[in-house]
């Protein structure tokens, strides 16, 4: 349950005409909004997909997203509902949400079946979810530094749960609690002095943390590693990619994630934390191409 009347101090815009004229890339209408996209690359290549994580809008791919275009394929990356420029709509947001956005994204775009998918974090949930739906639309996937893990619970995030409480709390606290966290994202978080300041744009537009209290009570990031297995009983090229130094996620979860899918190609960043693909381009990159690009 999210108190869907609360507003939150500090969200002083809104999504709508201006704030999209403004905004990078493009809109495409779906049945609960207007999602955020980009899209590059030939798009008679194969196509694929970059699914976000649980708070940070398309540009944490910024690293990957035009090397992978130009590597061949046709990329495209979007914001989830609720997060970067995307709509917000009064809704649970729970995996019914995101798998409903997705699959409307690649019928509105009209993407060459079947796609490749690459889900970071929160997104790596999706993508299985959605290849467990939708198993003939998806050619691969992967998992960079996936979520779905048994997590012990914190004493903030009991609180989060508790309606009104939670919402409270975000009201008053959320610059501190949720920039805080970024900072976690990274082994070296000083080699990225912006990335803090470039979270806070999302965050003044209303939505946005209802959206979190939303995903976090819906249990999208809940232990997941039985539907993990499902995909280890069949024959879909898997990737894993995990920084050695993640902060987040614990790098010995990628050890059950194995356990749950053996056939996974896996490889360990050194020196990198949650986000491998955005600390160390140079070493992810070439993996993720050689991935997409072996038949």
């Amino acid at each position: 349950m999210v108190l869907h009347n609360f507003r939150f101090r500090g969200e002083t815009q809104e999504i709508n005409d201006q704030s999209r004229a403004e905004a990078p890339g493009k809109f495409i209408e779906l049945s609960l909004g207007l999602s955020h996209y980009e899209s590059s690359g030939d798009n008679s290549a194969q196509s694929v997909i970059l699914i976000p994580g649980f708070s940070i809008p398309y540009y944490i791919w910024d690293p990957s997203f035009e090397a992978l275009a130009q590597a061949g394929f046709h990329v495209v990356r979007y914001d989830l509902f609720g997060r970067g420029y995307s709509d917000r709509p009064d809704v649970v947001y729970d995996q019914e949400l995101f798998i409903q956005q997705l699959s409307e994204l690649i019928d509105a775009l009209n993407l060459k079946l079947p796609v490749d998918l690459i889900g970071l974090s929160m997104g790596a949930p999706i993508a299985l979810s959605f290849w467990i739906r939708h198993p003939n639309k998806v050619r691969k996937i992967g998992f960079i530094d996936p979520a779905g893990f048994p997590m012990k619970g914190t004493k903030l995030g009991k609180l989060l749960n508790i309606p009104f409480l939670g919402e409270w709390i975000l009201s008053l606290f959320a610059d501190k609690i949720i920039l805080s966290e970024l900072t976690k994202d990274f082994a070296r978080p000083e080699n990225f002095p912006t990335y803090v300041e470039m979270a806070k744009v999302q965050m003044t537009f209303a939505g946005y943390r209802r959206a979190l209290l939303s995903t976090l009570r819906s249990g999208m990031l809940s232990n997941q590693v039985e539907t993990y297995a499902i995909l280890g009983q069949k024959d879909v090229p898997t990737l894993l990619i995990w920084g050695r130094e993640d902060k987040l996620i614990p790098f010995t979860n990628s050890q059950k994630l194995l356990q749950a899918i053996p056939h996974a190609q896996f490889f360990a960043i050194d020196n990198a934390g949650h986000i491998p693909h955005y600390e160390d381009p140079q070493t992810v990159n070439p993996i993720l191409v050689d991935f997409l690009s072996t038949a």
